[in-house]
């Protein structure tokens, strides 16, 4: 059995203690109030002290989320099946309407020209060293950026007879001979042209026509000639509007068809000189390269000046001096080929 402290008899004073009295008589609370708090078992987690539910709060608003980013995968791409690009054809040279004319060789040798497959002379190695100035010079501009232009060169001189004809034809004939370009030699003396009778052939529409009629295509005008490299544009018609003709905007449009097709072509033009009619000045406007044909013991200081004036707008500009009876250097091309003039 079990040994409980007695139960005291009530207090015979009269006295009835309360319930609360007797409880304390029988269990010492001053005792358990005294233990050291260490001393205490632990109160477990369930008779935690209350403590007062939290107020609920309202539900917060749904934000707007973001969906989440999709991670990114390694995944092969599909293999897209080709697409013609839009490239633009290379332009095809127009094929001359005009049949093959050909040259007078016999009127070339009596002329004095340079002949085609003929004996190496003092002219056609004095034209070798010109050319190979020319094309240097040509291909300089347009490495520069100066367009089709770079593919024009424009032979004028300042006053009649001073050899700006001869000299725009054997410049033609050398050129021709060159690998990498061909040749169109332009009559731009409108007034008094003189290429197609230097060359024994025969033409009718030409420059002048194009530029006056846009339903005359230069291109058809052209003539191709049996020397390889050589084409010949005519004069064309005769006017007295020729500078204006030269400076409207078709002559733009115009040139550039002389080249379109031919990278390495090369348009000679021979002009009327400077100083006896305008186109000269006006076409000086149109070409990337002028060559003032000078004559020796002929063309004056003055007169020199003045044409250089009047091309000044020109990116290139050389003198060449024709009919020089004495070389201080003693040249003398040709000879050593077993030719000489």
């Amino acid at each position: 059995m079990t040994m409980h402290d007695p139960i005291k008899s009530p207090d015979k004073s009269g006295h009835t203690p309360s319930l609360i009295e007797r409880a304390s008589e029988m269990y010492d609370f001053r005792k358990a109030m005294s233990l050291d708090a260490s001393q205490l078992p632990e109160e477990p987690a369930a008779q935690a002290a209350a403590v007062p539910a939290p107020v609920p709060t309202p539900a917060p608003a749904p934000a707007a989320v973001s969906a989440p980013e999709p991670v990114a995968q390694a995944v092969t791409p599909p293999v897209a099946a080709p697409v013609a690009a839009s490239v633009s054809a290379p332009v095809r040279p127009r094929a001359s309407r005009l049949p093959v004319a050909r040259i007078d060789r016999d009127l070339l040798r009596e002329s004095a020209f340079i002949v085609p497959d003929g004996p190496v002379t003092s002219i056609s190695e004095e034209f070798r060293i010109i050319k190979r100035r020319l094309l240097a010079s040509v291909l300089a501009e347009a490495n520069a950026g100066l367009g089709v232009a770079a593919q024009r060169i424009l032979i004028c001189s300042a006053q009649p007879n001073e050899g700006k004809t001869y000299s725009a034809i054997n410049l033609a004939l050398s050129i021709a001979t060159e690998r990498d370009h061909d040749v169109l030699l332009v009559d731009a003396d409108f007034a008094k042209p003189s290429i197609l009778s230097s060359l024994g052939i025969s033409g009718q529409t030409g420059l002048m026509d194009a530029l006056a009629d846009p339903a005359v295509a230069v291109e058809d005008c052209i003539i191709p000639t049996d020397i390889d490299g050589l084409s010949v544009l005519p004069a064309g018609r005769q006017t007295n509007m020729d500078s204006e003709y030269l400076a409207s905007a078709r002559t733009l449009e115009v040139l550039a068809k002389l080249t379109e097709g031919h990278p390495g072509r090369i348009v000679i033009f021979d002009s009327p000189p400077l100083l006896a009619a305008s186109p000269a000045a006006t076409l000086a406007q149109h070409v990337g390269h002028a060559l003032m044909v000078v004559r020796a013991d002929v063309t004056s200081e003055r007169a020199l000046r003045d044409a250089l004036g009047l091309i000044a707008g020109c990116n290139q500009i050389q003198l060449l001096l024709n009919g020089v009876k004495f070389s201080p250097s003693g040249r003398s091309f040709g000879s050593y080929y077993g030719y000489g003039e």
